[in-house]
Protein backbone atom coordinates (compact mmCIF):
# COMPACT_ATOMS: atom_id res chain seq x y z
CA UNK A 1 0.00 0.00 0.00
CA UNK A 2 2.55 2.59 0.92
CA UNK A 3 4.72 1.70 -2.90
CA UNK A 4 1.34 2.54 -4.22
CA UNK A 5 1.16 5.91 -2.63
CA UNK A 6 4.80 6.44 -2.86
CA UNK A 7 4.27 5.74 -6.61
CA UNK A 8 1.19 7.88 -6.74
CA UNK A 9 3.20 11.17 -5.14
CA UNK A 10 5.48 10.45 -7.41
CA UNK A 11 3.91 10.35 -10.56
CA UNK A 12 1.97 13.63 -9.47
CA UNK A 13 5.00 15.63 -9.01
CA UNK A 14 5.85 15.03 -12.16
CA UNK A 15 2.78 15.66 -13.82
CA UNK A 16 3.32 19.29 -11.73
CA UNK A 17 6.86 20.05 -13.33
CA UNK A 18 5.76 19.09 -16.93
CA UNK A 19 2.96 21.16 -16.84
CA UNK A 20 5.00 24.08 -15.03
CA UNK A 21 7.61 23.70 -18.10
CA UNK A 22 4.96 24.30 -20.58
CA UNK A 23 3.70 27.58 -18.79
CA UNK A 24 7.07 29.13 -18.66
CA UNK A 25 8.18 28.32 -22.42
CA UNK A 26 4.95 29.85 -23.73
CA UNK A 27 5.62 33.04 -21.83
CA UNK A 28 9.20 33.21 -23.15
CA UNK A 29 7.77 32.97 -26.14
CA UNK A 30 5.77 35.94 -25.98
CA UNK A 31 7.72 37.92 -24.62
CA UNK A 32 10.26 37.15 -27.61
CA UNK A 33 7.62 37.90 -30.30
CA UNK A 34 6.62 40.97 -28.49
CA UNK A 35 10.52 42.17 -29.03
CA UNK A 36 10.84 41.31 -32.29
CA UNK A 37 8.00 43.08 -33.44
CA UNK A 38 9.09 46.55 -31.63
CA UNK A 39 12.87 45.93 -33.16
CA UNK A 40 10.78 45.92 -36.61
CA UNK A 41 8.58 49.05 -35.98
CA UNK A 42 11.68 50.94 -34.43
CA UNK A 43 13.63 49.71 -37.57
CA UNK A 44 10.72 51.20 -40.16
CA UNK A 45 8.84 54.09 -39.18
CA UNK A 46 10.16 57.07 -40.37
CA UNK A 47 13.03 59.10 -39.16
CA UNK A 48 11.94 62.06 -36.96
CA UNK A 49 12.90 65.23 -38.19
CA UNK A 50 14.84 67.61 -36.51
CA UNK A 51 13.58 71.38 -36.82
CA UNK A 52 15.27 74.93 -36.54
CA UNK A 53 12.84 78.00 -37.08
CA UNK A 54 15.56 81.04 -38.10
CA UNK A 55 14.24 84.27 -38.38
CA UNK A 56 15.37 87.72 -38.77
CA UNK A 57 13.20 90.30 -37.39
CA UNK A 58 13.52 94.00 -36.85
CA UNK A 59 10.36 95.39 -36.10
CA UNK A 60 9.01 92.06 -34.25
CA UNK A 61 6.54 91.02 -36.63
CA UNK A 62 8.45 88.00 -38.53
CA UNK A 63 9.36 87.23 -34.60
CA UNK A 64 5.87 86.74 -34.06
CA UNK A 65 4.69 84.49 -36.71
CA UNK A 66 8.45 82.45 -35.81
CA UNK A 67 6.91 81.98 -32.26
CA UNK A 68 3.80 80.26 -33.54
CA UNK A 69 5.59 78.10 -36.34
CA UNK A 70 7.79 76.91 -32.87
CA UNK A 71 5.06 76.41 -31.04
CA UNK A 72 3.26 74.27 -33.19
CA UNK A 73 6.34 72.01 -35.17
CA UNK A 74 8.72 72.16 -32.10
CA UNK A 75 12.53 71.93 -32.29
CA UNK A 76 15.05 74.67 -31.93
CA UNK A 77 14.37 78.89 -32.54
CA UNK A 78 16.98 80.97 -33.68
CA UNK A 79 17.52 84.63 -33.98
CA UNK A 80 19.63 85.91 -36.88
CA UNK A 81 21.13 89.30 -35.72
CA UNK A 82 23.35 91.70 -37.30
CA UNK A 83 26.77 93.03 -35.84
CA UNK A 84 25.70 96.33 -36.76
CA UNK A 85 22.16 97.15 -36.17
CA UNK A 86 19.61 98.51 -38.70
CA UNK A 87 18.08 102.45 -38.29
CA UNK A 88 14.98 101.99 -36.32
CA UNK A 89 14.10 104.67 -38.20
CA UNK A 90 11.57 103.43 -41.06
CA UNK A 91 12.50 105.75 -44.08
CA UNK A 92 16.33 105.09 -42.99
CA UNK A 93 15.95 101.07 -42.92
CA UNK A 94 14.85 100.95 -46.18
CA UNK A 95 17.59 103.53 -47.63
CA UNK A 96 19.95 101.19 -46.27
CA UNK A 97 18.49 98.09 -47.62
CA UNK A 98 18.19 99.16 -50.75
CA UNK A 99 21.97 100.42 -50.97
CA UNK A 100 22.81 96.81 -49.14
CA UNK A 101 20.70 95.18 -52.21
CA UNK A 102 21.49 97.36 -55.17
CA UNK A 103 25.56 96.50 -53.92
CA UNK A 104 25.20 93.06 -53.20
CA UNK A 105 26.27 93.92 -49.53
CA UNK A 106 26.60 90.76 -47.06
CA UNK A 107 25.95 92.56 -43.46
CA UNK A 108 28.07 90.41 -40.70
CA UNK A 109 26.36 88.32 -38.37
CA UNK A 110 26.37 88.67 -34.61
CA UNK A 111 24.81 85.34 -33.86
CA UNK A 112 25.61 81.99 -35.02
CA UNK A 113 24.30 77.97 -35.33
CA UNK A 114 26.68 75.78 -33.87
CA UNK A 115 25.12 72.61 -34.97
CA UNK A 116 23.70 73.55 -38.25
CA UNK A 117 24.98 70.09 -39.72
CA UNK A 118 22.08 67.99 -37.34
CA UNK A 119 19.12 69.75 -38.68
CA UNK A 120 16.95 68.16 -41.57
CA UNK A 121 14.49 71.29 -41.61
CA UNK A 122 15.17 75.04 -41.81
CA UNK A 123 12.08 77.57 -40.98
CA UNK A 124 13.72 80.43 -42.34
CA UNK A 125 11.45 83.75 -41.63
CA UNK A 126 12.23 87.18 -42.72
CA UNK A 127 10.11 90.40 -43.30
CA UNK A 128 10.46 91.55 -47.29
CA UNK A 129 12.47 93.98 -48.37
CA UNK A 130 12.77 95.63 -51.41
CA UNK A 131 11.23 92.66 -53.21
CA UNK A 132 13.05 90.06 -51.44
CA UNK A 133 15.10 88.65 -48.40
CA UNK A 134 17.11 91.45 -45.79
CA UNK A 135 20.64 91.07 -46.76
CA UNK A 136 21.74 89.36 -43.51
CA UNK A 137 19.49 86.72 -44.21
CA UNK A 138 21.93 85.99 -47.53
CA UNK A 139 25.03 86.41 -45.15
CA UNK A 140 22.62 83.55 -43.23
CA UNK A 141 22.29 81.01 -46.02
CA UNK A 142 25.89 81.34 -47.47
CA UNK A 143 27.22 80.24 -44.09
CA UNK A 144 25.81 77.32 -44.26
CA UNK A 145 25.87 73.75 -45.94
CA UNK A 146 21.82 73.52 -46.52
CA UNK A 147 22.83 70.47 -49.24
CA UNK A 148 20.04 67.81 -48.57
CA UNK A 149 18.06 70.14 -45.89
CA UNK A 150 14.44 71.38 -46.61
CA UNK A 151 14.11 74.65 -46.40
CA UNK A 152 10.10 76.45 -45.58
CA UNK A 153 10.33 79.83 -46.11
CA UNK A 154 7.84 82.53 -44.42
CA UNK A 155 7.50 86.19 -44.24
CA UNK A 156 5.96 89.64 -43.53
CA UNK A 157 5.33 91.64 -45.77
CA UNK A 158 2.68 94.94 -46.87
CA UNK A 159 1.66 93.67 -50.35
CA UNK A 160 4.21 92.41 -51.86
CA UNK A 161 3.84 88.75 -50.36
CA UNK A 162 7.22 86.80 -50.95
CA UNK A 163 8.44 88.43 -53.36
CA UNK A 164 11.76 87.18 -55.11
CA UNK A 165 12.46 85.52 -52.20
CA UNK A 166 11.82 82.08 -52.72
CA UNK A 167 13.84 82.26 -56.21
CA UNK A 168 16.71 83.87 -54.25
CA UNK A 169 16.95 81.00 -51.72
CA UNK A 170 16.80 77.99 -54.51
CA UNK A 171 19.43 80.03 -56.16
CA UNK A 172 21.79 80.00 -52.81
CA UNK A 173 20.91 76.72 -51.47
CA UNK A 174 20.37 74.94 -55.40
CA UNK A 175 20.76 71.34 -53.35
CA UNK A 176 17.93 72.20 -50.95
CA UNK A 177 14.54 71.02 -51.09
CA UNK A 178 11.96 74.21 -51.18
CA UNK A 179 8.72 73.90 -50.03
CA UNK A 180 5.83 76.44 -50.63
CA UNK A 181 5.99 79.44 -48.21
CA UNK A 182 3.62 81.55 -45.98
CA UNK A 183 3.33 85.16 -46.29
CA UNK A 184 2.07 87.59 -43.92
CA UNK A 185 1.01 90.94 -43.29
CA UNK A 186 3.02 92.44 -40.54
CA UNK A 187 -0.18 94.55 -39.45
CA UNK A 188 -1.78 91.47 -39.06
CA UNK A 189 0.43 88.95 -37.41
CA UNK A 190 -1.08 89.49 -34.09
CA UNK A 191 -4.71 88.65 -34.69
CA UNK A 192 -6.73 85.46 -34.68
CA UNK A 193 -6.54 85.04 -38.41
CA UNK A 194 -3.31 84.59 -38.76
CA UNK A 195 -2.89 81.48 -36.25
CA UNK A 196 -5.40 80.05 -38.54
CA UNK A 197 -3.38 81.45 -41.37
CA UNK A 198 -0.45 79.32 -39.73
CA UNK A 199 -2.06 76.53 -38.47
CA UNK A 200 -3.97 75.73 -41.89
CA UNK A 201 -0.47 76.52 -44.02
CA UNK A 202 1.35 74.03 -41.45
CA UNK A 203 -0.91 71.43 -42.19
CA UNK A 204 -0.64 72.02 -45.65
CA UNK A 205 2.95 71.50 -46.46
CA UNK A 206 2.40 68.38 -44.25
CA UNK A 207 4.61 69.80 -41.18
CA UNK A 208 1.16 69.27 -38.82
CA UNK A 209 -1.56 67.26 -38.27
Amino acid sequence: MKKILTLTLILIMCLSIASCGRTTNNTVGSDNNSNIQGQQSSATGKKENKILVAYFSRTGNTEVIANLIHESVGGDIFKIVTVDPYPTDYNACVEQARKELESNYRPKLATRVENMESYDVIFLGYPNWCGTMPMAVFTFLEEYNFSGKTIIPFCTHEGSGLGNSVRDIARLCPNSTLLDGLAIRGSNVRSAQTQKDVADWLHKIGMAE
